[in-house]
């Protein structure tokens, strides 16, 4: 076996990679078109303008820091959209590398510039690992130009921290990852289960025991092959990308699966990429030397910045997903270090009636992800992102008070709102807005396959608490609330 680093084998990877990641752009701008303004926008559930009067500048750059309106926020989505579809049709890369080098760079501001304002609804992970292999794609040159190695390391480095982390914080977090029961639980009691969730969870116990012992192996060891020469990095991303492929297909994790998958391209030799995808290299320049040492000079930055990162990884006291600087680069990721035996659901209900009584019939907002309905099946949504489903998910295991956007999501819905509503799958009140909402706590389980057979349900509940009390948009509580908060 002859080992071999040379930055020529990589230059379908790289093209293949700026096409991946320009697909999690689009997905990911198409997100903001869809949602920022109703989550987010002037009269969203946690307005940007009100945490730009609250945050400077510099602790969370965001160009909506200039214009924080409505329509900039379309503008910058809309923009972000034709920008992912240039770099996708490969457009960027046939101009010289500073124009390429433009697009990806006005793809990482405008995307930074969500992010740093989207609070808790972009707190998620996938959105950092996305920032920071969006700033190396500035750097990876024209398709005329030859690919240079420390552009592939530093996209290897990413991925490995993705990966890597993710094994550790299972490692130092919860047992059921070292007694091997973790996914007894994991499909029934993930953010968002998908169609197959629940014949995974009905699975014989050998699978869920194995599935454990195939994520340790391709979050713990497989990561390692990525930093050797080839064909070892090859063997170790065609792990990680069939690894990715089996959680995709388990459940609905947005786009960092998809995402994941991406980074590991940088780590496919050439040779492995034909196999599927016949592109001829064509004569290639040597990178200019302005290029060669900016590129150099990200590459010490990295190194620099990687010293609290690693620190934190070895950590028994691993903190996941954390970032170390407000442009999100040289970050430690990692998921799923705990996982919840019991699945709990917030139901939002609404009533027409004037004075709610014991017989008041409460009618059910219905989410466009997250369980509700028990005849539902669980949709498939990744790798697109419902970010009010998930941050649902969250809110059954806190109390509402803990999550200030949930007071204001209840008002839209007295109001009803329309760019609110348009989160939802549906609006149980279409001729005019319920006069009171509430939220109930319910604890949900999977039916058994006899259970199934018998009713055609795919969920049974029980009753646990009240989560939030009735209120119409008289309550004095409730109008306290909207006035703390900038609500009016």
């Amino acid at each position: 076996m002859k080992l071999s680093w040379t930055a020529n084998n990589y230059w379908l990877a790289r093209l293949v990679f700026q096409r991946g990641l320009a697909l999690v752009y689009l997905i990911a701008f198409l997100n903001a078109l869809n949602e920022f303004k109703p989550l987010l926008g002037e009269n969203g559930l946690l307005p940007v303008p009100h945490w730009v009067r609250l945050v400077p500048f510099r602790a969370s750059p965001s160009l909506f820091y200039l214009v924080p309106r409505d329509w900039a926020f379309l503008a910058g989505a809309w923009l972000g959209i034709a920008l992912s579809l240039v770099a996708l049709a490969g457009l960027a890369e046939r101009l010289a590398t500073p124009f390429a080098a433009i697009v990806w760079g006005a793809l990482w501001i405008l995307y930074l510039s969500f992010v740093n304002v989207g609070q808790t609804f972009y707190g998620f992970g996938w959105e950092s690992i996305l920032l920071e292999a969006g700033f190396y794609s500035i750097f990876l040159g024209s398709r005329s130009v030859a690919p240079q190695m420390a552009n592939i390391v530093m996209l290897r480095w990413l991925c490995f921290r993705v990966m890597f982390g993710a094994g550790l914080i299972k490692l130092h977090g919860d047992p059921c990852w070292r007694n091997m029961t973790c996914l007894d639980y994991h499909y029934q009691t993930q953010p968002m289960p998908n169609p197959l969730s629940w014949y995974f969870h009905w699975g014989p116990e050998w699978s869920h025991h194995a599935g454990v012992w195939v994520n340790h192996f391709a979050e713990l060891a497989a990561p390692f092959g990525l930093l050797l020469p080839q064909p070892l990095a090859s063997i170790a991303a065609l792990a990680i990308v069939v690894f990715q492929g089996l959680i995709m297909a388990t459940g609905n994790l947005s786009w960092l699966n998809l995402l994941t998958m991406v980074l590991a391209i940088p780590a496919l030799d050439d040779r492995v990429l034909r196999a599927v995808w016949r592109v001829a290299t064509p004569d290639l320049q040597a990178p200019a030397p302005v290029h060669k040492i900016v590129v150099g000079l990200l590459m010490v930055l990295v190194i620099a910045l990687s010293i609290r990162p690693i620190g934190n990884m070895i950590s028994p006291e691993q903190v996941m997903n954390t970032d170390y600087n407000p442009l999100h680069l040289v970050g430690t990721y990692g998921a799923f270090g705990g996982i919840t035996r019991t699945r709990y659901e917030v139901v939002v209900e609404g009533t027409a009636d004037e004075s709610p009584g014991p017989e008041t019939q409460w009618r059910e907002y219905q989410f466009r992800g997250k369980p509700t309905a028990l005849n539902r099946q669980p949709p498939q949504i990744a790798p697109y992102h419902l970010r009010l489903d998930w941050l649902m998910w969250f809110a059954a295991m806190s109390d509402y008070a803990q999550e200030p956007w949930f007071v204001h999501f209840m008002g839209k819905l007295l109001e009803g709102d329309r760019d609110t509503l348009g989160l939802l799958r549906g609006n149980p009140f279409p001729q005019r807005p319920p006069r009171f909402v509430r939220a109930e706590l319910y604890q949900y389980e999977f039916t058994t396959p006899q259970e199934r057979r018998q009713t055609g349900n795919w969920w049974k509940r029980q009753y646990v608490r009240q989560y939030f009390p009735q209120v119409s948009l008289q309550n004095e509580d409730l109008q306290r609330v909207f006035h703390d908060e900038g609500w009016k």
